[in-house]
């Protein structure tokens, strides 16, 4: 049967007699909704010691994330951005040992704000979802969420920022699963080749592998035992083949940005997959140099 083609046009929840309550709730309902995947709530109008109210604070069990989540309904003003920056400062203060990142969520994301939100992403980590709603029907209302500004994209691209805080190897073996540790270990050593010369960085939020141009690989690992997140860069030209060989080999690899791919894997998981993962990240030192 053929399908049917249908014109919907972006509705403003207010107009269409919803609040931020009733958007609050259906984020509690289903937190993948915001795009961020499966997370799970801390707390919702979360007290912070200042007097405000964060309106969910989330944690990603794996990674060891936590999202500090402002919403609001229409267009992006400066009030959330501060509040939202204000209650991430609050909460890693809480909790340093683990990574945080400020989210702000609005229907409508302006080129003015995007442009302020990307130079503040270079000092915190930030994160932009632009969530519009569809009216279908008079009963129903669609939520689409598309995140505009994703820190790992901004941090990830080209080489590590200048302003990235240096650390060393005893950093992260305190901060870090010995385990998780391993699993870049392992990648790193078989990456080694007699003519290549291998250049690591410890920063304080990431690990990054270069050789003798830019660094093309960043590893993330978690405090979860034996589970390492990685990130390595090729070409939009390259990405996509790549990236549907590591899918075929039962790798769950995602595509960054417009030539990153982005994947998890734990030390059990390795084994099995070393082999693909060393050819495509020895195409991504190629293409670095």
């Amino acid at each position: 049967m053929a399908l049917e083609l249908k014109k919907i046009s972006p509705v403003e929840l207010r107009l269409a007699g919803l609040n931020e309550k009733w958007l609050q709730e259906q984020i509690k309902n289903d937190t993948t909704i915001l795009g961020l995947g499966e997370l799970e709530i801390i707390g919702k109008e979360h007290k912070q010691p200042s007097g405000g109210r964060i309106d969910f604070l989330m944690h990603h069990a794996d990674t060891d994330l936590y999202y500090e989540v402002e919403i609001m309904l229409g267009t992006l003003d400066e009030s959330h951005i501060i509040r939202a920056i204000e209650y991430w400062d609050i909460e890693r203060q809480r909790r340093p040992q683990s990574d945080h990142r400020a989210v702000i969520v609005a229907e409508n994301i302006t080129s003015r704000f995007f442009n302020v939100l990307r130079l503040l992403n270079r000092s915190v980590p930030m994160i932009a979802v632009q969530l519009s709603a569809f009216k279908i029907d008079d009963s129903t209302v669609v939520l689409h969420a598309v995140t505009v500004l994703d820190v790992v994209e901004e941090i990830a691209v080209g080489d590590v920022p200048e302003e990235a805080e240096e650390t060393d190897r005893t950093y992260w073996d305190k901060k870090r699963d010995q385990a998780s540790m391993s699993v870049m270990d392992k990648i790193v050593q078989a990456l080694k080749t007699p003519d290549t010369e291998q250049r690591i960085s410890y920063n304080k939020h990431h690990i990054a592998l270069g050789s003798t141009g830019n660094n093309f690989c960043w590893f993330h690992p978690r405090k979860t035992p034996g589970y390492c997140h990685v990130e390595f860069k090729l070409t939009p030209d390259t990405r996509d083949q790549a990236l549907a060989t590591m899918q075929a080999k039962g790798i769950d690899a995602s595509s960054r940005g417009a030539a990153r791919i982005s994947f998890s894997i734990t030390n059990k998981e390795l084994d099995g997959h070393l082999a693909t993962i060393v050819d495509e990240l020895k195409k991504a030192e190629l293409l670095s140099r």
